[in-house]
């Protein structure tokens, strides 16, 4: 615990704190964090890609219009691309084990994660529209769909990008 108006163990006086760590310490804690983000997204997106590959075999599904079975093909594609990216990292850690890369393994998974937590927000936006679409309406799925996009892009790129901002100031 902190006394009144000092900083905890392992804060600097400006509330930031830091870390006595090696590099190779670092890079391991880094590898831990990023492989615990994916295990959380790896579930969800999997469960999502599994829906959508047996939508096909739905009785319904042969009332879609042409727009919406394109716009299920896309989603598909989608989602299989997002587990994929989730699961290089995974392959990547098993092809590379003590070949000494782990900076570059933490800097590639680094990427492939920023990169399949966008393409998640994209898909269940895109999702959302489908259903919305087949449900209710066109108009309403667009509209809804517009309102998702600016949230996710909200939620996933300003919010991050602003607490950075924030704690560089």
């Amino acid at each position: 615990m902190s006394s009144e108006g000092g900083a905890q163990a392992g804060e600097t006086s400006a509330g930031r704190y830091r870390r006595e760590e090696s590099p190779a310490e670092r890079l391991d804690r880094n590898w831990n964090e990023l492989l615990q983000e994916i295990r959380v997204l790896q579930t969800g997106s999997q469960i999502l890609a599994a829906f959508l590959v047996v939508l096909p075999f739905q009785e319904r599904f042969e009332e879609l219009d042409a727009l919406q079975v394109g716009w299920y093909l896309g989603l598909l594609l989608l989602a299989l691309l997002i587990v994929a990216l989730l699961l290089t990292p995974v392959g990547m850690h098993r092809r590379l084990f003590r070949r000494r890369v782990k900076d570059e393994m933490v800097k590639t998974a680094n990427t492939l994660l920023r990169t399949a937590i966008l393409l998640l927000g994209v898909l269940l936006s895109g999702v959302a529209v489908f259903v919305i679409d087949v449900v209710l309406s066109r108009g309403v799925a667009a509209a809804a769909g517009l309102v998702l996009l600016a949230l996710m892009g909200g939620l996933l790129v300003v919010l991050p990008h602003r607490i950075a901002r924030r704690v560089r100031a």
